[in-house]
């Protein structure tokens, strides 16, 4: 096989940095092009990734390509955008964050019509594989409110986090204490602690799975797999809840392990760590499109 010596890598690289030092503005082979940059979160990895594409408005509505100039597979940010539709915009000197979702079936070929129409290329592309080529729109996630869901769900998170952390030094003081004269006032402390902690994120959980989930399903479709997932998540962390409350419920300094204990509080932190980061990455921006925070005075 030749070697050719071209770096695909090393170009895209190159196309990036020359889009960034000039306002959207990139030479050679895509002098006189709208290109935009799409950052988007690695389907395996979940770090980010910035690919430079043709960049279309059709019928008001932002829109890049899944071409990968006809190749019969579609490229990497495809699939990214089918795990983590949340992505960031680079057009020009503008950046905004938007839902990536990509139409199938009749609104797809309704759809690349047009994006033919704009550039024939496209069908040049489409003729060289037997994949319908996926055209993706980006709908734009411009906050309507100086605060809103979304940042009131990070202000909650926030919270249970802190709870979560003093619930942890609780357990701490009463494994220091052991059989000390402070034991009985301390156990009744992280009972009540516990049961107060697991009411809120239960609360909180269900708020979602009633309320928020179900609008943001209805306003991003593209969103459904996030929400399915999330909603996994919650099933997860009432497990975990169930066993801490139990392990706490009938905690004794004298027999119980205390690494138990905090094993399960590592557990539970940890996870719900992880649930509100992806959260946060995942619905913030959609939420805050949708309404203003609540004001509770």
């Amino acid at each position: 096989m030749t070697d050719t010596g071209f770096d695909f890598t090393t170009f895209q690289r190159q196309v990036i940095d020359e889009f960034r030092a000039n306002g959207g503005r990139v030479g050679g082979p895509f002098q006189g092009s709208a290109l935009a940059l799409l950052t988007t979160v690695g389907a395996r990895t979940g770090k980010p990734r910035t690919s430079p594409l043709a960049y279309l408005v059709i019928d008001g509505v932002p829109v890049v390509v899944a071409s990968a100039m006809g190749a019969d597979k579609n490229p990497d940010w495809y699939h990214n955008i089918r795990q983590h539709p949340i992505v960031t915009v680079e057009t020009g000197t503008e950046t905004f964050q938007a839902v990536a979702e990509a139409p199938a079936g009749p609104v797809r070929d309704a759809l690349f019509a047009k994006v033919v129409a704009r550039e024939p290329g496209f069908a040049d592309y489409q003729k060289k594989t037997t994949r319908p080529i996926p055209v993706v729109t980006l709908t734009r996630l411009d906050p309507a409110h100086a605060r809103g869901l979304g940042d009131f769900l990070v202000t909650a998170h926030d919270g249970l986090r802190a709870e979560l952390a003093a619930l942890r030094r609780q357990a701490d003081d009463l494994i220091a204490d052991g059989a000390g004269s402070s034991r009985s006032a301390l156990v009744h402390q992280l009972h009540a602690h516990c049961r107060e902690f697991c009411a809120a994120v239960e609360q909180h959980h269900t708020g979602e799975d009633r309320g928020a989930f179900p609008m943001l399903a209805r306003r991003f479709p593209a969103l459904t797999p996030v929400l399915e997932r999330l909603g996994e998540d919650h099933a997860t962390v009432a497990r975990l809840q169930r066993e801490l409350r139990t392990l706490v419920d009938s905690y004794d300094p004298a027999h119980t392990d205390p690494a138990r204990l905090r094993t399960d509080l590592a557990e539970l932190t940890d996870r719900l760590e992880s649930h509100f980061r992806y959260e946060e990455q995942m619905a913030v921006g959609p939420l805050n499109t949708l309404g203003p925070a609540p004001d509770f005075g």
